[in-house]
């Protein structure tokens, strides 16, 4: 079976994020000074092969920490789909 995962990968909320206060600064120069806080993060795509949802989690997961997030700076979050 093909499964879609959408992952999103996030500086933690503790630590500084230089480009998202960056845009932020950028916003209120652009008139748009009601946004704020602005945190910038990735979102990553892909398909994985596996035998259930179950497995496809645990291959993901394995992704995020191995590979995707560095745990020290950056939170993750997913969602699993089956691909029709």
């Amino acid at each position: 079976m093909k499964f879609r995962a959408e992952i999103d990968v996030m500086p933690h909320k503790a630590l500084l994020d230089p480009q998202g206060k960056t845009v932020g600064q950028s916003m209120a120069s652009m008139g748009l000074s009601e946004i704020g806080n602005v945190r910038i993060g990735k979102h990553i795509t892909m398909e994985v092969e596996a035998n259930s949802k179950e497995e496809a989690t645990e291959k993901v997961d394995a992704a995020c920490t191995q590979l995707l997030a560095n745990p020290i700076m950056e939170s993750y979050s997913y969602e699993i789909f089956a691909q029709g």
